[in-house]
């Protein structure tokens, strides 16, 4: 008996390569979640990330990572590559060994096993556009040869399936989701609480919000707003008109739920548009309306005055948030159209199915 369903044929064995382990939300939304769910199907998932969650949480406190702790983890990841022939499909997300040229594409190459490649990130522009010469030249198509020797490339929005594709790539759209059981509104009501903007992200996205600051905050002030921000890590605290809270997956719901308004600034350019609006699809989940820019796939969830606001200017994101902080009904009709949206396309429920056919589809590719 397995997961209440009587097994009846082997299970297939699917090694998950990830860049990091559970704590972080590309690893547990875009594999960990389907678990339960592939396993009902005969498909088991075993994790090897490449950096373990140590490591991930000294990066969100702002330390510097260690080179031996690195080179011990590249060393397991080779043991994890020389055992890739005992599974019967491997999921590789991102990239096997970050800055290091030839070996990603060779590993491919020598695998024994169907590939599905996972990215919902651009992480091929950490190379392609990167300052320095050499490593444009070294690296700028390391991503190639594993792009196109997988058998399906699982991309989080079309920017990063139109790269999959124009290198020669196998592209299946599949955007980053939630557990529309888990991610749900409050049932409690907000009437003894003030109106409450949120923004919930890594120090590497707060990035993206301390440019409007000194539009938000002086905004927010004048709404007697409180400015919620969990998970921006060190840069976020001690600053005036900010509550900065720690992430943690225990709280990630209810901090959520205690939004009113839930904020997306990214700017336009190549790294942000391969984003997957992941916060967008979390607050829109929760029922709370989010003010973003129109960058990348964030123009294809949100519909603009529909389920929720975009914003350019910083006149923009002030009117923006006049407009929601003053009209609760608006925030109300908003916040069910983008729950009912997120059900339909950004759920778990809604995408199962279609990773499930994917993995399937690979491994008979293989066999």
């Amino acid at each position: 008996m397995k997961n209440g369903v009587m097994s009846s044929m082997p299970a297939k064995r699917v090694l998950a390569l990830a860049k990091y382990g559970p704590r972080a939300a590309s690893t547990r939304q875009r594999l960990l979640q389907y678990a339960p769910f592939l396993a009902r199907h005969y498909l088991d998932i075993e994790l090897q990330p490449l950096l373990d969650d140590d490591y991930l949480q000294g990066l969100m406190r702002g330390e510097r990572a260690s080179q031996a702790l690195v080179m011990k983890a590249y060393g397991r990841r080779l043991a994890g590559i020389v055992s890739m022939g005992r599974y019967d499909l491997v999921w590789v997300q991102y990239e096997l060994f970050p800055y290091l040229p030839l070996i990603d594409g060779l590993a491919a190459r020598l695998a024994k096993v169907p590939i599905v490649y996972d990215i919902d990130d651009a992480i091929f522009h950490m190379y392609d556009t990167h300052r320095s010469p050499v490593v444009r030249q070294l690296l700028g198509r390391k991503l190639l040869p594993l792009v196109r020797q997988a058998a399906i490339c699982v991309c989080g929005n079309e920017y990063l399936a139109d790269y999959v594709t124009s290198a020669g790539g196998n592209a299946l759209v599949v955007p980053t989701v939630v557990d529309t059981d888990i991610f749900k509104p409050s049932i409690e009501g907000s009437d003894n609480r003030p109106l409450t903007v949120g923004w919930i992200g890594s120090p590497s996205t707060w990035r993206y919000v301390e440019p409007l600051l000194p539009t938000l905050l002086p905004a927010l002030s004048r709404l007697h707003a409180r400015f919620r921000v969990v998970g921006a890590g060190p840069a976020a605290k001690g600053i005036a008109g900010i509550d900065a809270v720690e992430w943690s997956e225990s709280n990630e719901v209810a901090d959520l739920q205690a939004m009113d308004i839930g904020l997306m600034p990214v700017p336009d350019e190549p790294w942000a548009r391969g984003k997957c609006g992941y916060k967008l699809i979390q607050y829109m989940a929760c029922g709370v309306p989010g003010i973003a820019s129109p960058v990348g796939v964030n123009r294809d969830i949100i519909d603009h005055g529909v389920d929720g606001l975009f914003a350019r200017t910083e006149a923009e994101w002030t009117h923006a948030l006049d407009q929601l902080a003053h009209d609760s009904a608006l925030r109300q009709r908003m916040g069910e159209k983008g729950r009912a949206k997120v059900m339909n396309h950004y759920s778990l429920q809604s995408q199962q199915p279609i990773v499930l056919d994917a993995f399937r589809a690979a491994i008979e590719a293989g066999s």
